[in-house]
C-alpha cells in the first residue's frame, strides 16, 4: 500500500516538532543563496551556522531512526520505553535538551528578571501549564499557602533579593517536599517518568497521523478495497 509518502511526511514531522525543530527559528533558504557582489557579513555566517547546525542534528536523528525499530503502540509499555530509548539516544548524540532540561532552561530564562517570589511561583506555574504539566500533589498550592505565611511574618511582599526571608521560604519549601514524600536523590526518577508520559504522548500522536494517513489513502479508488493494516504492524523504518 502507498502510504510511504504520507507516513514519513508524519513521522519527520513528529521527529521535528518533538525532537529537532525546537530552535524556534525560521531561515528563509535565500538567505544562503550564492550573491557573488555581496559580501559575507557577520549576520549571514550566523544564519548559516545556524542553518548546518540544525541540519546536523537532523540528519543524526534520521539516521537513528533508519536503524531503530519503533513499534507505534503508546499502549504498550514495553513500546513506549523503547522508544523513549530511541529519543534518548537522538538527543545524546545530536547534543540536544532533554524534556526537563528544556523545562529547567525555561524557567532560568522566564525568571532571570523577576524580582519577588511571588511572580516567580506565579511563572512556574504558568509554565507548567503551557508544558502540559499536571500538579498532581497540590504542590503548587501549598507553596502559595507558605509564601502567604512568610509574607505575613514580614509585613510585606518577599523580594528574591531577600537572603534572610528566601532561607525562611525554602525551609518551608522543604517542609512540604518532606509531606509530599518528594526527595532530591528521586529527581532522576521523576525525569524518567516525565520522559516517559512525553514518549507515549509522542507514540499517540504518530499513531492519530498513521490512522488519518491510511483513512485519506483507502478513500482513493484504487485503494478502496484493500484492509487496513495494523498500525502496529508499520516499520517506521521503511517511510524514512
Amino acid at each position: 500500500m502507498a502510504f510511504s509518502s504520507r507516513l514519513l511526511s508524519k513521522s519527520r514531522q513528529l521527529c521535528g516538532n518533538g525532537v529537532i525543530l525546537q530552535q524556534d527559528r525560521v531561515i528563509p533558504v535565500r538567505y544562503f543563496a550564492k550573491e557573488a557582489s555581496r559580501p559575507v557579513l557577520k549576520g549571514d555566517e550566523m544564519l548559516k551556522n545556524i542553518f548546518l547546525d540544525v541540519k546536523k542534528k537532523f540528519e543524526t536523528a534520521l539516521g537513528i531512526l533508519r536503524k531503530e525499530k519503533i513499534t507505534i503502540d503508546p499502549e504498550d509499555p514495553a513500546s513506549v520505553s523503547q522508544y523513549a530509548k530511541v529519543m534518548k539516544t537522538i538527543r545524546e548524540k545530536a547534543d540536544l535538551f532533554s524534556e526537563s532540561q528544556r523545562i529547567k532552561h525555561t524557567i532560568q530564562t522566564r525568571t532571570q528578571d523577576i524580582l519577588d517570589a511571588r511572580t516567580y511561583l506565579l511563572t512556574l506555574k504558568e509554565i507548567r501549564i503551557k508544558r502540559g504539566l499536571t500538579d498532581e500533589l497540590g504542590a503548587e498550592a501549598m507553596m502559595m499557602d507558605a509564601l502567604e505565611k512568610v509574607e505575613k511574618e514580614l509585613k510585606k511582599p518577599l523580594l528574591r533579593s531577600d537572603k534572610k526571608g528566601m532561607a525562611v521560604l525554602m525551609a518551608e519549601f522543604e517542609k512540604i517536599n518532606q509531606k509530599l514524600g518528594i526527595r532530591k536523590e528521586d529527581l532522576p526518577k521523576y525525569e524518567e517518568q516525565l520522559e516517559l508520559k512525553k514518549a507515549k504522548a509522542q507514540l499517540e500522536e504518530l499513531k492519530k497521523d498513521a490512522l488519518e494517513a491510511m483513512e485519506t489513502q483507502k478513500k482513493r479508488e484504487e485503494f478502496k478495497d484493500e484492509a487496513m493494516v495494523d498500525v502496529k504492524s508499520l516499520d517506521i523504518r521503511n517511510f524514512i
